[in-house]
Order: structure tokens, then sequence, then C-alpha cells
């Protein structure tokens, strides 16, 4: 089985610096949980030398999910979203959803566009199902890009100061 690749660059009219400040806010992570209608979240933000060690645990409900993906992860599922910052402008991404066969991992960055940011995140997504493993990474990666759709317009609003 091979990973499906998943790459995203979200634009903030911002400096890397307030952007970073905002990614390592747990209120606005709670921000971007609520929009995305999570049942229940966590988030733990930790600091470690000149970055940061974020963990957001949440329910997710499987709403709209197809019923093949459905039976594999039930009614909700539980994901852990684990950033690890070694600097303001670099990290690292795990998402796990415990006791399921699914996992990504990768990057993120941040890069000065002139008066904006960039951020730049790269995952490669596994899902250890056999015959169907192509089409449930195919919808996590899908879920992913919804899910930072919503991230990128909480995003937006929250730099201009609507909180």
């Amino acid at each position: 089985m091979s990973a499906m690749r998943f790459q995203r660059t979200a634009t903030y009219d911002a400096a890397p610096a307030e952007v970073f400040a905002m990614l390592s806010d747990p209120a606005w992570r709670a921000a971007v949980g609520a929009a995305q209608g999570v049942t229940s979240q966590k988030v733990t933000v930790t600091p470690e030398g000149d970055g940061c060690r974020i963990v957001i645990d949440e329910l997710q409900n499987t709403a709209g999910l197809p019923a093949i993906a459905k039976k594999i992860a039930g009614e909700t599922t539980r994901a852990v979203v684990t950033e690890v910052w070694s600097s303001p402008t670099s990290g690292t991404v795990e998402i796990v959803a415990p006791g399921k066969p699914t996992k990504m991992v990768g990057t993120t960055r941040l890069v000065a566009d002139g008066d904006r940011t960039q951020q730049v995140t790269e995952l490669e997504c596994t899902v250890k199902v056999p015959l169907i493993s192509g089409k449930l990474e195919q919808l996590m990666v899908d879920n992913i890009n919804a899910g930072r759709t919503v991230e990128e317009t909480v995003g937006a609003a929250w730099l201009k100061g609507e909180r």
C-alpha cells in the first residue's frame, strides 16, 4: 500500500509572527472546531524551545460519510492532531484516529510573501484496509481539505479582529 499525498497552501494577510500567534492560540483552535462542527474538543498548547506543541483531541460526527467509511469510523470518530513547531515558521503534523487504521503525517511551514504569509502543509495519508485503502485515503484527503478551507476562513476573520 502506498500513501496518498495532500498539499495545501493557505495565504493570510499578516506577517508570519502574527499567523504563528494565531495558530498557537487555543481560542483560535476552539473557533475553528466550532466552525467545523466538532462534537467536542480539547486543545493543549505547550511551549517548546522557540516553538510549541499543539495537541487537538476532538470528537467528530461522521454524518455524510459514505457507508463504507462509517462502517470503519462509526457514528463519531476521535481525531488527535499533533503539531510540533520547532520554530515559529516550521513544524510537523500528525493526525491519528486512535484505534482506527488511519494516519496522516507531514510538515507545515510559514513562508513570508511580502506583507502576507503562506502556510504550506504537506501530508501523507495512509489507511491500512485491504482493497479499499485508496478510496478511504481519498476520502480522508477530501475531509482534511474541507477542514483546511474552514481554517482559512476562520483565520482570515481572526486576523482582521473578528473573534
